[in-house]
């Protein structure tokens, strides 16, 4: 092509300030809300060397003609919120602004009609995020509670495993308690399916090793509370 035909024009991006970055419309449901704070949560207390953002129903706009999309959870690693958040540009994840799309995508199927296998995994296909991830609890789609797609060229391909090789970082679903809840969780793991903890249960297995610690000593005949410095 003749370089004469190459015209090199600027992107006009959207005004930040006419966008929708919130409505205040509430939408989701316990049982998703609790699921979302779990998967946030775990993030922020097991990696905090790693730079990172992870939030849960925060618009995502990708293309500067279209309306945001809202994932359940969204992860976006080397990024960080800027320090003037609540100025408008910096409410929402505009990726004109971040320079990237989220790496991965989470949607959480609570009915029939979200378009998770349709709609939204072309639009997350086109946003280019690297995995996309859809939990289906109630098995309300399919007969899958857990699907995740690996963006493979332009399109998603369906993982038969649920290892995130890219981002180092596993799904699986876990059966326990999490806020006084006992229910199947979806979970991040390691590569070698440890769970990627909250704060919360880090404290407890610290009590735990504590208090085993007190006991150890104590048949030793040692007084753990003398022993203190």
């Amino acid at each position: 092509m003749s370089s004469s035909l190459i015209v090199d024009e600027a992107v006009n991006f959207p005004d930040a300030n006419v966008l929708i970055t919130e409505d205040d419309t509430p939408v989701d449901n316990f049982a998703s809300a609790k699921q979302q704070r779990l998967l946030v949560s775990s993030l922020y207390s097991s990696l905090s060397a790693t730079v990172f953002l992870a939030e849960a129903n925060v618009g995502i706009y990708h293309t500067v003609s279209q309306p945001a999309i809202v994932p359940d959870v969204f992860v976006s690693f080397n990024v960080q919120v800027p320090e003037a958040w609540w100025e408008k540009p910096n409410r929402c994840y505009l990726v004109w602004n971040f320079g990237k799309s989220p790496e991965i995508v989470l949607e959480i199927v609570s009915n029939q009609v979200g378009g998770e296998l349709t709609d939204k995994l072309k639009i997350y296909e086109q946003m280019r995020a690297s995995y996309y991830v859809v939990y289906d609890p109630a098995q309300k789609l399919t007969d899958l509670p857990l699907r995740l797609y690996e963006l493979r060229g332009l399109h998603y391909i369906e993982k038969a495993g649920l290892w995130l090789e890219q981002v180092n970082l596993g799904l699986t679903l876990w059966q326990g308690i999490f806020e006084g809840r006992q229910d199947t969780w979806l979970r991040w793991c390691d590569a070698n399916g440890t769970l990627l903890l909250t704060g919360d249960e880090q404290a407890e297995q610290e009590r735990q090793r504590a208090e085993r610690l007190a006991a150890m000593l104590k048949a030793q005949g040692i007084d753990p509370e003398q022993s203190l410095p």
